[in-house]
């Protein structure tokens, strides 16, 4: 498996060397480095930034919230960071989910897998430049249904560096899953575990066998984020981790729908999500960090020694992930690739 770098999104301000470890991870031979964004930070504007200061590495984004711009938008700033990055740019797209969808970007979250279809062609269109880009959808319209009357169809006055920029689909539940292999050229997993291997595999192989399907198994990217601890206590090393967890499966979203709290239900641990939400959304957060088991935390990271590590990662090399995507500081990043290398 190939390593990437993942930034996440910032907190209250900027991470702390984050051009450093960039660097690092480049240094180091990783394949990618990614950012995201929720309601702060963007995707593009730190990618292009620090990414200017590296040479090999492929920039991503992991992901580029969909509502937060049109379909063109989201083209035009992929054609642009593919032309400054000599063709090494990744649009990692995703739904998001309705707290954030309707509540900070005032838009529709209804029937998003119909819409992300949609908004996955037009960039596809727009990227190609072979012809104005038109298209009657039920979500977009170009030029636009019941308008002035004056639009016209455009292609980019720019012209592509590559025809096709890879565009990874972020994805929790199945059919989510299935429409990546169909219509994209990779899955951004999170919260990944090798025990779901078979349930993901089975999602993917049925995007695959569809109609104009773009991939097989055989080359088809899969970059999971999964935290990797190097500690000589295991029970610590989840320490680290449990906040997090605890706030993806109880406050990420809203208690009818939260897709993270679904993630780890098939995962087999219902009543341990339905606990940790009803703490967390009780306000109780410590309470709901307590309620996660450490093997939870095991399924889903490689925490513990450096042997421990190892001997768990061929568990997750037999899986469809391709890429793991790493989180922390320069010294973690060359720790890990030390144990994983």
């Amino acid at each position: 498996m190939k390593l990437g770098y993942h930034l996440g999104y910032w907190s209250s301000g900027p991470p702390a060397d984050a051009l450093e470890t960039i660097k690092t991870a480049e240094s180091l031979g990783f394949d990618s480095v990614w950012t995201a964004e929720g309601y702060g930070s963007d995707a593009f504007t730190p990618l292009a930034w620090w990414g200017a200061s590296t040479e090999r590495i492929k920039l991503g984004t992991n992901i580029v919230q969909m509502s937060a711009r049109t379909p063109t938008a989201t083209a035009m700033s992929a054609l642009t960071l593919d032309h400054l990055s000599g063709g090494r740019f990744v649009l990692g797209l995703g739904a998001s989910g309705p707290q954030v969808v309707e509540g900070w970007y005032g838009q529709p979250y209804p029937k998003p897998l119909a819409r992300t279809r949609e908004y996955v062609e037009i960039v596809r269109k727009v990227v190609a430049r072979e012809e104005p880009v038109t298209i009657d959808g039920q979500f977009f319209q170009l030029p636009l249904r019941g308008g002035t009357g004056l639009g016209k169809p455009l292609k980019s006055t720019v012209h592509p560096l590559r025809k096709e920029i890879p565009i990874y689909l972020a994805a929790e539940g199945p059919k989510n899953v299935a429409l990546s292999a169909e219509i994209c050229d990779g899955w951004l997993p999170l919260f990944f575990s090798p025990k779901t291997d078979g349930f993901y595999r089975a999602a993917l192989e049925e995007g695959f066998a569809r109609p104009g399907a773009r991939h097989t198994i055989d080359d088809f990217e899969v970059a999971a984020s999964v935290p990797v601890i190097v500690h000589d206590d295991v029970e610590a090393a989840a320490g680290f981790i449990k906040p997090s967890l605890a706030l993806y499966i109880g406050g990420m979203g809203a208690k009818e729908v939260n897709f993270h709290h679904d993630v780890f239900a098939r995962m087999g641990y219902e009543d341990v999500a339905d606990k940790v939400q009803e703490l967390y959304l009780a306000g109780r957060k410590a309470e709901a960090t307590a309620a996660i088991p450490t093997s939870l935390v095991e399924d889903t990271a490689l925490i513990g020694p450096a042997a421990k590590i190892r001997e768990e990662l061929a568990r997750w090399e037999s899986t469809v992930v391709t890429t793991l995507l790493l989180r922390g500081d320069a010294g973690t990043l060359r720790s890990v690739a030390e144990v994983l290398s």
